[in-house]
């Protein structure tokens, strides 16, 4: 099976494209679900976020998978595929885990170095656990990239690089020290939301979400207070800054909710906000299309070149250790053939010399074994090293037929490992 991911990000598509293709909650799970029960695909994780939506699924067709995927995706966003492949990028076996890595390290956000995809792909992944649509391949791939995402934003200056998305919409609203603020929803964006503005001084901190204990939570973090739900159209009248970010699916904010000077900051997919409150006097909206247009956060930092040279060292450690994996089957056949010659000829020896003594006979099994262990070190030694290097599946397809190796040997141990 071979790593495919396939997509759609804010550098391929517009942002009202991703807000069409974006899904959540049941609808995310239902997709999930359709992806990975495609006869093409045998593992499926969807990332989801405000900036990308992509598939990475383990395939044994590659064309038939991209197609396959790709319908998915139109269908369930309602785009027809001719319109959508335009804005899909592929990405296969080598290719697809370096994407992978890169993404975890925050250089391919609309934001550079913002640390919340890291976050995003381990949900991602808890998702798709539950679910059951992943197994040992992706599982594997993806524990390796939150260690790679780690190293780079412990190790290097990549949260430095650029603004979070928070900061880089707040940038274009002034100062903001004493002006009251209303926080809509108490995920991991919202929280990041008020924490950046109880940092830039702001006077009165609200918070609403559906589940009131919730933001009560994270309003309490914050030095703030936490309102229900139902009462979101009595604070937006009070609120100077409002930050959303919910994934509700639906306009939680429109026009005739907003009475006066208001700065909105909508950072969901689909938005939050009604896009015709800009149309509002003393009103200013600033939602993904604003901060991808102003290019605030996308500036690559000195950290970036780094992050890149880490994320190429951890990519040829792990097709390395993905190469050598690949021979460890053949290389237990061959020990099992030798272990097998082994018994045959000790019980042979027993019936030719039925009087050999028990000390005698353990002497010579030993011998017999380090004979056979000698022999068999330096071409499994040898097998295991030239597996890194290019064309390395041929040395262990060497080692069968020069062994005369049962084939099905070697899966049947792959999938015991598995």
């Amino acid at each position: 099976m071979s790593v495919l991911a396939i997509g759609l990000s804010h550098r391929t598509a517009p942002v009202a494209l991703l807000e069409r293709v974006s899904v959540t909650g049941d609808a995310l799970v239902k997709l999930l679900h359709d992806v990975q029960r495609d006869p093409c695909v045998a593992e499926a994780m969807v990332v989801s976020t405000c900036n990308r939506v992509e598939a990475y699924v383990t395939v044994d067709r590659f064309h038939a998978a991209v197609n396959s995927v790709s319908n998915l995706l139109a269908i369930h966003s309602g785009v027809p595929v001719d319109d959508l492949t335009p804005h899909l990028y592929v990405h296969y076996e080598e290719q697809a885990v370096e994407h992978l890595f890169s993404l975890v390290c925050g250089l391919d956000s609309m934001v550079v170095g913002e640390g919340q995809i890291l976050g995003q792909v381990r949900q991602a992944l808890r998702l798709a656990q539950r679910q059951g649509t992943v197994g040992a391949t992706l599982n594997e791939l993806m524990q390796q990239a939150l260690r790679v995402g780690k190293r780079a934003h412990h190790e290097t200056g990549i949260d430095h690089a650029g603004a979070s998305l928070v900061t880089a919409g707040l940038a274009l609203a002034g100062d903001l020290a004493g002006r009251r603020a209303l926080v809509i929803g108490a995920g991991s964006m919202s929280s990041l939301a008020a924490a950046t503005l109880a940092r830039a001084g702001v006077g009165d901190i609200v918070v609403a979400n559906r589940t009131y204990e919730r933001g009560a939570r994270l309003a309490e973090t914050v030095g703030g207070r936490a309102v229900h739900f139902s009462q979101v159209a009595d604070e937006l009248a009070a609120a100077d800054v409002v930050i959303t970010c919910t994934g509700a699916g639906r306009h939680l904010v429109t026009p005739d909710m907003i009475s006066g000077p208001t700065f909105l900051l909508d950072l969901a997919l689909p938005h939050d906000i009604d896009p015709a409150v800009r149309a509002l006097p003393g009103v200013t909206l600033v939602d993904l299309e604003t901060i991808q247009e102003s290019g605030i956060g996308s500036r690559e930092g000195d950290a970036v070149p780094s992050v890149r040279a880490l994320v190429a060292d951890e990519l040829a450690a792990y097709l390395d250790a993905e190469r050598a994996a690949k021979v460890t089957p053949t290389v237990v056949a061959l020990r099992s053939k030798a272990a097998d010659v082994v018994e045959a000829e000790l019980g042979r020896l027993r019936m030719r010399l039925p009087g050999l003594d028990d000390r005698a006979r353990d002497e010579v099994a030993m011998t017999v074994q380090r004979v056979v262990d000698k022999l068999l070190h330096e071409p499994t030694v040898r097998v295991k090293q030239f597996a890194t290097s290019p064309g390395g599946d041929h040395y262990a397809d060497a080692l069968r037929e020069l062994f005369n190796l049962d084939p099905k040997v070697p899966d049947a141990v792959r999938e015991v490992e598995l």
